[in-house]
């Protein structure tokens, strides 16, 4: 059974995760379902934007444990090759030529934020809340970090990736994650705000000003960078203290660096 409902309608392709009943966090089979999902739609002219959805309490939780359970023991060649199929997904979704909108119905974890921040805009609802947990599981955000430092910039993803914070919507407009912050019962009229509007302008010059911001900010995410998040995520999850943060949060214990 797809982990996807996709559907299209006067140029709007809605892309929605639709595992409420794991909080829509994602494993190697969904990671492998949204990167085609997204490099199909890049190639359909007809297509204006893209939203990203989700159903459910959360929007993504991050990694599903049954998947976190399999890679507790990957080798680091393992890891490797896990982590680049992430790249690979999130890189698909930051390079789809046309505009993407993440419509945040709720809570964003670990993975789930660099979907957000792989996407063009973001509009969230005010009981969102948002997390980067990873330093609790002895592991590091490093995969997801090109897009989500993009979004909310260095100065804050130094607090929120050093101290796994919990913080809500509202911190989360603030530092720039999402644009909007709403309630849900007007989610999806300011998500339609955003797709009429791009619908409205010209198809070349929206996919051309979206290039162009691309372009020209800040480092490019290329082979390079991508390679060395991947290799940055594969080594800590093969250190000994990694596979002991995985192994404690999956067997409910405090890990050993708590005492």
């Amino acid at each position: 059974m797809s982990a996807l409902k996709i559907s299209t309608q006067g140029g709007v392709h809605t892309i929605t995760l639709s595992r409420p009943d794991v909080r829509n966090a994602f494993n190697d089979e969904v990671i492998a379902e949204l990167k085609k999902a997204f490099v199909a739609v890049a190639q359909d002219s007809a297509v204006r934007c893209v939203v990203l959805a989700a159903e459910g309490p959360a929007f993504c939780a991050g990694a599903d444990l049954n998947w976190m359970r399999r890679m507790a023991d990957y080798t680091r060649a393992e890891n490797l090759a896990d982590a680049g199929e992430l790249a690979a997904m999130l890189r698909a979704i930051y390079a789809c030529p046309q505009p993407t909108i993440a419509r945040v119905q709720g809570d964003v974890y670990a993975g789930g934020m660099g979907l957000v921040a792989a996407c063009d805009m973001a509009v969230s609802v005010d009981t969102a809340n948002y997390c980067l947990s990873e330093v609790k599981l002895g592991l590091i955000p490093a995969t997801i970090s090109p897009y989500v430092i993009r979004a909310m910039g260095a100065r804050a993803a130094h607090r929120y990736f050093l101290t796994a914070e919990r913080f809500g919507a509202d911190e989360a407009h603030r530092i720039g994650l999402v644009h909007e912050v709403v309630t849900a019962d007007v989610l999806d009229g300011k998500v339609a705000e955003l797709t009429q509007a791009l619908v409205n302008a010209s198809p070349n010059a929206v996919r051309a000003c979206k290039k162009l911001v691309q372009d020209v900010a800040e480092r490019e995410i290329n082979d390079a960078l991508v390679a060395q998040t991947v290799a940055g995520i594969a080594d800590i999850r093969s250190s000994a203290e990694g596979k002991e943060g995985v192994q404690s949060f999956l067997q409910k214990r405090k890990p050993n660096w708590l005492g």
